[in-house]
């Protein structure tokens, strides 16, 4: 969501860190080249005056001009302001309430409300072991009671049986009575959205808030709508009452000024990102994680946290042991290829890797993305059980029968040949770092690019 903004500020930062010694001409002239990356980037104007002058008056003091690293130390302050920018107290989704806690889905229609009311159940399932119940109220949209029945099949989350011909405000109070009934901890209120905020949609969500009295009013918005979304947001917020903010399609071409904007004007603070059609492309917002995004430094601690849940402790503990004997065959690198996959899309991936910003044409060269890591799953899956545990044995007629296998060319072949070579030598640096260092990595050898190989080493 912020390449844009991510590719203007790593340029004017590089300008200020080659030069060595700032004056405070220097400072101003980047914090002027700032103002005009945040503004094309969509935020608010009262928020980038507000911004630049802070980072400004905090960047011209005598301890960032008298600093061994002066750009670094710009940096370092725009990185904290950015934070402060993004940052809330109550960040945190509240269940602090006798169950079944409401949860109270709003927003305009088409900005993903359904969608991330199911991803919401799942997270909520599967990291806080909750017992949820999803509960559709939107009886205008063709099928869209329908749509959450099948996407909390998929996530294996309850769902409240539809009753045709049943008001909103009806299906509120049988949802909270269900919950009450059948032990749940949580019941989610998908409600029924606009194409724009009118009376009648106020008013309706406003009496299945007094009926449900939810800790959680979430609002959910579309970070492509740019400053549309922030203008949504504080109109709900105003008649409605909105306790936390849902950012969906972070993924898509988005300028990313939204959410720069829409905690300063709002006052709401964001709580989730969704990213993906996948029903676990779902993330608790942190600032300093983000902030660190659009800085390119990368965000690590979320890919390991990704890791982590998505490969089982013994599959990560059988690869250590392997690991630790220098040992890395095809089958380890399909099941590297296999859990990339789970983690979700290979553009959010390579995100959170510091420095990417940097690398755009490389990247755009290498063809990563998660059509590779399906050739590659092919080739691999061509090999025979002996091929693909001892890699040496695929010599030249191998090739030919692996590619016409896997419907790719030989040259693809022996791309994968070469950066399992690749891999296998990064497997046998991590093997000397002991089994705690690769454990604490989420089974990720660090340093290594997703996708299956090291293509700009």
């Amino acid at each position: 969501m912020f390449d844009n903004l991510s590719t203007r500020l790593g340029g004017i930062f590089d300008k200020l860190t080659k030069r060595g010694a700032l004056s405070e001409k220097d400072v101003q002239a980047a914090m002027r080249e700032v103002r005009v990356a945040l503004l094309e980037a969509d935020v608010a104007l009262p928020v980038v005056k507000d911004f630049v002058a802070a980072v400004g008056e905090k960047a011209v003091g005598q301890n960032v001009i008298k600093s061994v690293s002066p750009g670094q130390m710009v940096i370092k302050i725009v990185q904290d302001e950015l934070t402060a920018l993004l940052e809330s107290d109550d960040s945190e989704i509240n269940l602090t309430a006798t169950p079944p806690v409401a949860i109270l889905m709003v927003g305009l229609q088409g900005s993903g409300k359904t969608t991330s009311s199911a991803k919401l159940g799942l997270s909520l399932k599967n990291k806080q072991k909750k017992k949820v119940l999803l509960a559709s109220l939107d009886v205008y949209r063709p099928a869209a009671q329908q749509q959450l029945e099948i996407l909390g099949k998929q996530a294996e989350v309850a769902t409240l049986p539809i009753i045709m011909g049943e008001k909103p405000v009806a299906i509120a109070k049988r949802a909270m009575q269900a919950g009450r009934l059948e032990g749940y901890d949580v019941v989610i209120l998908d409600t029924a959205g606009r194409l724009h905020i009118d009376m009648e949609l106020m008013a309706e969500v406003a009496a299945i808030r007094d009926v449900a009295k939810p800790t959680e009013t979430l609002l959910v918005t579309d970070a492509m709508t740019g400053q549309d979304a922030v203008t949504v947001a504080k109109e709900f917020n105003e008649k409605v009452g909105v306790t936390g903010i849902v950012l969906t399609r972070i993924d898509g071409d988005a300028r990313g000024g939204a959410a720069l904007s829409m905690k300063t004007i709002t006052g709401c603070p964001i709580k989730f990102m969704g990213s993906g059609e996948k029903i676990d492309a779902l993330e608790p917002f942190h600032a300093d994680r983000i902030a660190s995004r659009i800085l390119g430094m990368g965000d690590v601690v979320s890919l390991v946290e990704k890791a982590g849940e998505t490969m089982e402790a013994e599959e990560a503990e059988a690869l250590a042991k392997k690991v630790m004997k220098g040992q890395f065959n095809f089958e380890d690198m399909l099941g590297q290829l296999r859990q990339i996959k789970k983690m979700g899309d290979m553009n959010g991936l390579l995100g959170m890797l510091p420095g990417m910003g940097k690398m755009k044409k490389q990247i755009s060269e290498a063809n990563i993305d998660d059509k590779t890591i399906g050739h590659q799953e092919a080739i691999i899956l061509s090999m025979t059980i002996k091929e693909r545990q001892n890699p040496n044995l695929i010599k030249a007629s191998r090739r030919k029968r692996i590619a016409a296998g896997s419907g790719t060319t030989v040259q693809e072949v022996n791309k994968i040949l070469k950066q399992h070579k690749q891999m296998s030598a990064v497997m046998k640096k991590v093997g000397k770092m002991g089994k705690k260092s690769f454990m604490r990595s989420g089974g990720m050898p660090p340093g290594m690019m997703p996708g299956g190989g090291l293509p700009f080493k």
